[in-house]
C-alpha cells in the first residue's frame, strides 16, 4: 500500500501540532522538498532556500532537517560514498546506484520484504529500507563495458 503524498500544508500543520514554531525556514526547506522530483543534498537545499530567504545559513537548514526528520516528515539516504540525500517521507524505496555515471535508481522497499525477513530471522537484524542503496552498473554503462 503506497503512503499518500505529503503536503507543504501536511508539514506546516505537523510542526504546529508538535508544538514547534512554523518559520519562513521551514516552509522554504518544505516547499522545495515537496516541490523536487529528485533527492536533494544539504548543499543543494542551501542553494534552494537562500533563492527564497537568503540569510539563512546552513547551520539553520541541518536544524530543519533535524526536526522535519524527528517528526517523520522527512527521510535521508546514503547513496554510495556520496553526500547524505534528503526527500519527503512516503513510500519507503531503496536505491540503486551506478558506480560509473553516479545514476540513481528508485526501488520499491517491497523488492526487499524477503531479504528483510529472512535477516531478521537468521540474524535478529531490522533492515532499514529507507537507507538501502546497491551498487552497480547501469544498463547504458554495463553496455558500454560488454562493448570494449
Amino acid at each position: 500500500m503506497q503512503a499518500p503524498p505529503i503536503s507543504v500544508n501536511d508539514i506546516i500543520c505537523t510542526i504546529r501540532d508538535s508544538g514547534h514554531r512554523v518559520t519562513n525556514g521551514k516552509r522554504a526547506v518544505a516547499d522545495i522538498l515537496h516541490n523536487s522530483s529528485a533527492h536533494l543534498t544539504v548543499e543543494e537545499l542551501v542553494l534552494a532556500v537562500r533563492k527564497i530567504e537568503p540569510d539563512i545559513n546552513q547551520s539553520t537548514i541541518y536544524r530543519i532537517l533535524e526536526e522535519f526528520e524527528e517528526l517523520g516528515l522527512v527521510v535521508h539516504s546514503h547513496l554510495g560514498a556520496s553526500a547524505a540525500v534528503y526527500h519527503l517521507a512516503g513510500q519507503s524505496h531503496a536505491h540503486l546506484v551506478c558506480d560509473r555515471c553516479g545514476s540513481t535508481q528508485e526501488v520499491p522497499a517491497s523488492r526487499f520484504d524477503l531479504i528483510a525477513r529472512e535477516l531478521l530471522e537468521e540474524f535478529s537484524f531490522t533492515l532499514d529500507r529507507h537507507h538501502v542503496a546497491l551498487s552497480g552498473l547501469c544498463a547504458h554503462c554495463r553496455e558500454n563495458v560488454e562493448k570494449k
